[in-house]
């Protein structure tokens, strides 16, 4: 079949990768503009792009598809001349009006790194995560006009382990979004079955994924250590949880565990322990959660022994 794949990060980058493995033609790949990113704020080619480059498939980066603008008709246009059979799409980041939905002889397929209609929107596995969530998966879905609304094809499942971070967690789903896809898409009569036999998705079940946001990511020591625990494995890598050493300071956590040091004298946010674990700090539920790595102003992430041998910590420190 001929295929046009539209993504941008490493999540999509996983499933071209498979689809590069298929006979299938990809005609062509859409991914969103070269973004400034490091320290130099040089321009950067996304995942997508790069992977795309490598293969010399042919690469579009509109702004927009919207019909009320020159440019965007004329993206419209341009991806109408390619003819595809089907569009597949991963963590693009760009709104596709409904003609472009239509446009593909069997429309848009979608990736999404849930259980759909459970965690539609922008950040499904760093939400999984903080909730508790006992599992998660993908779902391949033929996309509708609304956020992740769309019929549903395939769904795979993926338990979420208690050392889970997003990191970790984002790698398991783009692997096994990347398979689902190619079972899809093994053959044209195997597209039309998965069609045929798609699943509306149950509006009572639904749950938003909202964007993360930089704030959220400050941890409140009175919050119980689970629920600490959690966020602190959710927001790794991005934004990335964080603690005040000052006013214009922060330490910032990038993993831990659950502890089982305990202390019956110590307020909320203190470190009641420092062994090869890490750092044990008290919360609002009177037990502990261990910080594994963390960095601080200036410095790389550090694990356990490293950051006992920094001796900036100590028993009786107290957190903000």
């Amino acid at each position: 079949m001929k295929i046009i794949f539209a993504g941008t990060p490493e999540f999509a980058a996983n499933a071209l990768a498979a689809l590069l493995n298929t006979e299938h033609e990809i005609v062509a790949v859409y991914t969103q503009p070269d973004r400034k990113a490091g320290r130099g704020q040089k321009l950067t080619a996304s995942a997508v792009k790069q992977l795309a480059l490598e293969h010399n498939l042919p690469v579009y980066q509109p702004l927009h598809f919207k019909s009320s603008t020159e440019e965007g008709l004329a993206a419209q246009k341009e991806l109408a001349a390619l003819n595809a059979d089907v569009m597949v799409v991963a963590a693009y980041g760009l709104i596709l009006p409904q003609v472009i939905l239509d446009t593909p002889k069997y429309g848009c397929l979608n990736i999404h790194g849930s259980l759909l209609p459970r965690w539609r929107g922008a950040a499904p596995i760093q939400r999984a995560i903080a909730t508790g969530d006992q599992e998660t998966g993908v779902t391949i879905m033929k996309m509708a006009a609304g956020l992740d609304t769309g019929d549903m094809m395939l769904k795979t499942l993926c338990p979420i382990e208690a050392t889970d971070t997003s990191a970790t967690l984002h790698d398991k789903l783009a692997q096994q979004g990347a398979d689902a896809l190619v079972q899809i898409l093994e053959t044209e009569e195997t597209l039309k079955h998965y069609l045929e036999n798609r699943e509306v998705q149950d509006e009572a079940f639904t749950v938003y994924a909202h964007k993360l946001s930089k704030a959220e990511a400050q941890i409140d020591w009175k919050q119980t250590a689970i629920d600490i625990d959690r966020n602190i494995r959710a927001f790794n890598p991005w934004p990335v949880a964080f603690t005040p050493l000052d006013e214009s300071n922060n330490l910032r956590v990038w993993n831990s565990l659950l502890s089982t040091q305990t202390s019956n004298t110590a307020q909320a946010g203190e470190v009641i322990a420092l062994d090869k674990q890490g750092v044990h700090v008290l919360c609002g539920d009177g037990k502990a959660v261990c910080l594994t790595h963390l960095q601080w102003p200036g410095g790389k992430p550090l694990n356990a022994v490293q950051i006992n041998q920094t001796q900036k910590l100590s028993v009786g420190y107290i957190f903000a």
